[in-house]
């Protein structure tokens, strides 16, 4: 799996999750718990990750969808 988004934004998690879900593209967000540990300040980030073989195309739907400002750097080798 590959890092697409990682943010503070739940509501972007949120837009991001219903796109992949409709497209049909596995995903898992994780750190979502991590709230716990934090004292529920949301200082730390989510990551969306998807995989490997359907990340191009979850990067054109988040692009088409106009947040691909929010995307990570590819993954070096790709």
């Amino acid at each position: 799996m590959e890092e697409l988004i990682r943010t503070n934004d739940i509501v972007l998690i949120s837009f991001v999750e219903a796109l992949l879900r409709d497209a049909e593209i596995e995903f898992l967000v994780v750190d979502q718990n991590m709230s716990v540990i934090e004292g529920s300040l949301g200082v730390l980030p989510r990551r969306l990750l998807v995989v490997s073989d359907r990340v191009d195309a979850a990067r054109r739907l988040l692009t088409d969808a106009g947040i691909g400002a929010e995307l990570r750097p590819p993954e070096a080798g790709r």
